[in-house]
């Protein structure tokens, strides 16, 4: 786990973040994914603080050191709640209009986050996940129903055990195939896995999986923004989708064909050779097609 963590408190979370360039001008949040960390940014980072970007990365909700305030609160992982908590984290570091950039979970945060409270970013940039709603009656192919077979694993009795009691190896099955084989290494997924070795970990993994099947309720405090997600608002900020060729588990297919969905500039690009994790993989590239989407 990084040792030079921050923290700022929310009305729910205490959440840790790294940053570089604190005094910079311009400010870009990266937002990780399932099941990851802010290790995932290791290669990129450098990259952005060197143009000159004040770099934020926080960790997300379950994922250590970030935790929760309360005993009694909740510990939802509807999508809600997580683009809730960029906007938390925007407003207590005083920042104006962010660039947000997100992975997976993270995407679906920045994306939310951007609907829920159009002009609060500078620029979005979505990574292995298309946007859409996040609602149980949503489309999707058979062949995206096997993909997603852990999403209906989480569902069940058998599925939560193994989330509670062997959750790094669960999640280790998602690195094994969701990305082409040998792209990573032992040593790095332990030091990933140990931000999931706390209390909260798996029980905001499993919500935010069976929430999103409507087969555990939400929590009440993010009502309004389940409300307002419910629609696929497009969105008027400009966005940059990047996704990995060979993805295992949201291929790329998945995000053709949204540009009517945003009304500023778009751009799709797909990384030919990157699977799920296009900034583990190739982070040199993804910080280059970071900059110059952010530079105007």
């Amino acid at each position: 786990m990084p040792t030079d963590m921050k923290f700022v408190d929310t009305d729910v979370l205490r959440i840790g973040y790294q940053e570089w360039n604190p005094s910079a001008q311009r400010t870009v949040i990266l937002l990780h994914g399932w099941p990851d960390s802010v290790r995932t940014w290791s290669g990129v980072v450098p990259l952005l603080a060197a143009q000159g970007w004040r770099v934020v990365v926080p960790a997300l909700r379950g994922f250590s050191p970030t935790r929760f305030l309360h005993p009694e609160t909740p510990r939802s992982g509807q999508i809600s709640a997580l683009g809730r908590d960029v906007l938390d984290l925007i407003e207590r570091l005083h920042l104006k209009q962010p660039a947000l950039v997100g992975h997976d979970w993270g995407a679906r945060a920045a994306a939310s986050a951007c609907a829920l409270q159009p002009g609060v970013a500078s620029h979005l940039v979505m990574m292995s996940v298309a946007y859409g709603t996040n609602l149980p009656s949503q489309n999707l192919s058979l062949t995206q129903v096997r993909n997603y077979w852990y999403h209906w694993f989480m569902a069940t009795p058998r599925g939560q055990a193994e989330v509670l009691e062997r959750g790094a190896a669960f999640a280790k099955i998602m690195w094994d195939t969701w990305s082409p084989a040998g792209w990573y290494d032992d040593q790095e997924f332990d030091a990933t896995a140990e931000v999931f070795a706390n209390a909260d970990w798996p029980e905001v993994t499993l919500h935010s999986y069976q929430h999103r099947w409507g087969h555990a309720p939400g929590d009440p405090r993010y009502a309004a923004e389940e409300e307002a997600l419910s629609r696929v608002s497009p969105l008027d900020v400009p966005t940059l989708m990047l996704h990995g060729g060979v993805d295992g588990v949201n291929p790329a297919s998945t995000s053709e064909g949204q540009a009517p969905l945003f009304l500023n500039r778009y751009e799709r690009r797909v990384l030919p050779a990157c699977g799920h994790f296009p900034q583990r993989e190739d982070p040199a590239q993804v910080a280059q097609e970071l900059i110059r989407f952010l530079a105007s």
